[in-house]
């Protein structure tokens, strides 16, 4: 085969650091929009993103020339230092220590980017802390809760 192609969709999720209530609903849609430059900038592309102010979800699909340690540093560390030049209240702004990642098919793109939709109101009668176990429990990741918080 003289081509490589790839087909590589990833849910990612992160929060801010300790959970705090730092992304401001009116940043978000450019915040998102940051993010997809990194993305593009990074060989991959964010397909779609949401969230609530304590934590993102995105639906990544990654290049096939980019680690995901290597692209969720970027991501991570551009979108930090960008949110701080938006105002002195974001000057503290910093995301948590590590991230989920999980691999889905592209036949469940659609329903995840509906989740995406419903998070501030999904987020009403469940915590973060909840969401992420439960994600890690349908993804069959492996875990000690000691370590996932930090």
């Amino acid at each position: 085969m003289a081509s490589t192609l790839t087909s590589i969709l990833m849910h990612y999720v992160f929060s801010t650091k300790d959970r705090q209530p730092r992304i401001a609903a009116q940043i978000e849609p450019e915040l998102y929009a940051y993010i997809g430059g990194i993305c593009k900038g990074n060989s991959s592309k964010l397909s779609a993103a949401g969230g609530t102010s304590d934590h993102i979800h995105l639906l990544v699909s990654v290049g096939k020339t980019i680690a995901t340690s290597d692209l969720l540093q970027h991501v991570k560390g551009d979108s930090s230092k960008w949110i701080k030049t938006k105002g002195a209240e974001f000057g503290g702004f910093k995301w948590q220590e590590g991230y989920g990642g999980f691999s889905i098919g592209q036949s469940q793109g659609a329903a995840l980017e509906r989740y995406f939709n419903r998070q501030k109101e999904h987020h009403r009668r469940v915590t973060f802390q909840e969401e992420f176990l439960a994600l890690l429990r349908k993804y069959k990741v492996e875990y000690d809760e000691r370590y996932i918080w930090s």
